[in-house]
């Protein structure tokens, strides 16, 4: 239990430019204390069979921290719940190593029959706050879920997905990312093998696939009425009738349009 513990106090220090020293993480940090609720006290009564017992002491947990943890449900090493506020974590949902949520987030079913119901989070998922992911689907390693994004589908290894429901983001802007220089100090290498990690799962460079579309096709449109315009000169300098008269429509602005997406 103590092992966890360190392991825990260690993760934040990595992941969260606040924390100060091992006792403020220990004393002002609910996600810990819902952690080492469900680890200590809540998970081993629900495993030797004391389910209403295992039912008190999460409850107990939650009056505290504002954090409901199921004590059915399976939490790996080094996880960090980052605020807390609200999180949910349902009976079978498993949830990797070094993964992180922020509050808000639900891990719910979606039926009201036993069994798995519940999502399985692989390593290093980030979630961000807000966000719910629904039903037995796994959100493979690495993954990132947007803030206030709703999944209801599996995600791919290393990607992240955003939106109601969720998409998958492009990842082209990620593969353009310069390489670290091989001459970087320690430091700087040490913070670059923190797992690519984004507060709340979300970078601005990132490209949303639905948002790429309406781009692609607002200029599909404005280049096709361009043609449209040179031909329609065209035809009038033949002297065909194209059914207008006087001056040509003014062709869409789709600046506006681009301006919302953005």
């Amino acid at each position: 239990m103590f092992k966890y513990i360190r392991e825990d106090i260690k993760a934040i220090f990595e992941r969260d430019p606040a924390a100060r020293s091992s006792w403020e993480i220990l004393t002002c940090y609910p996600g810990v204390h819902a952690l080492i609720f469900h680890r200590l006290l809540a998970g081993p009564c629900w495993r030797l069979g004391l389910r209403w017992l295992a039912r008190w002491f999460s409850t107990i947990a939650r009056w505290m921290t504002g954090i409901e943890i199921h004590p059915g449900a399976t939490i790996g090493r080094r996880v960090f719940i980052d605020h807390g506020m609200g999180v949910v974590i349902g009976e079978t949902a498993e949830i990797g190593d070094d993964c992180t949520l922020y509050h808000g987030v639900t891990l719910g079913g979606t039926s009201w029959n036993k069994g798995k119901r519940h999502p399985t989070l692989g390593n290093g998922v980030v979630i961000g706050a807000g966000a719910k992911v629904l039903g037995p689907i796994l959100i493979g390693d690495g993954a990132r879920i947007g803030s206030n994004a709703v999944v209801v589908r599996e995600v791919p290894p290393g990607t992240t997905a955003v939106g109601i429901p969720a998409r998958i983001l492009s990842k082209d802007d990620e593969a353009k990312k310069p390489e670290a220089e091989p001459k970087a100090a320690p430091e700087v290498l040490d913070a670059d093998k923190k797992k690519d990690f984004s507060a709340y799962a979300v970078s601005r460079d990132l490209n949303d696939p639905f948002v790429l579309a309406l781009h692609q096709l607002f200029d599909h449109v404005a280049k096709t009425e361009e043609r449209l315009a040179v031909i329609t000169e065209l035809l009038r300098g033949q002297g065909l009738d194209c059914g207008a008269t006087g001056k040509a429509d003014e062709p869409l602005d789709t600046a506006p349009l681009d301006k919302i997406l953005e």
